[in-house]
């Protein structure tokens, strides 16, 4: 069960932000035994894809402070943070130990699907919320809100390795902030 909140929680991190999450498996990886990556996800913990993962790392903290650029960002990141979601579930052998299922280990896809799934709920909700901050603020939230955001992938990302338990009051504080946004945006202005 704590393989799955892990994963659950690395693959919630990866909606918010691609690199986060996949940087701290493969540091994890390199530096404790914390992190052990299952045969053929070797590649997670080479240098040479950590340095360019902490380039796109870059790239993503910059242009997610601009407003505007921020949401064509996001569009681009539509299919990354769920491709990360799914790397990030089964590279930290979350999929193989789903509650000691040995249907999850003959199906290593669905490992797959559930983070991609998760990361991309995720991902769909921050880039709803965003055109909202960005119009409800001028544009000036949104170098706040996605500061927040890459602090939460990282504490998410470190809490579901560290204390993968919190990871359910984690999922639930998403739910009720999900529910919230979609009143908002659903909600006409009472002006």
């Amino acid at each position: 069960m704590l393989a799955a909140l892990t994963g659950l929680g690395l693959s919630t991190a990866a909606g918010l932000n691609a690199y986060i999450p996949l940087l701290v498996v493969g540091v994890l990886a390199n530096f404790s035994d914390t992190v052990k990556l299952p045969d053929g996800y070797g590649w997670l913990s080479n240098w040479g894809v950590l340095a360019i993962i902490a380039v796109l790392l870059l790239a993503e903290f910059v242009l997610d402070k601009v407003p505007v650029v921020d949401s064509v960002n996001d569009a681009i990141q539509t299919a990354v943070r769920p491709a990360s979601g799914g790397v990030v579930f089964s590279a930290t052998a979350a999929a193989a130990e789903f509650d000691q299922s040995t249907w999850m280990t003959e199906h290593p896809w669905a490992g797959w699907l559930i983070g991609i799934v998760t990361a991309l709920a995720v991902h769909v909700l921050k880039s709803t919320a965003r055109p909202v901050v960005n119009a409800t603020t001028a544009g000036l939230g949104a170098p706040v809100v996605s500061t927040v955001e890459d602090a939460g992938s990282l504490g998410v990302s470190l809490i579901a390795i560290f204390l993968p338990v919190l990871v359910l009051l984690l999922l639930a504080g998403v739910a009720v902030f999900a529910w919230w946004v979609f009143r908002k945006v659903r909600s006409p202005s009472r002006e």
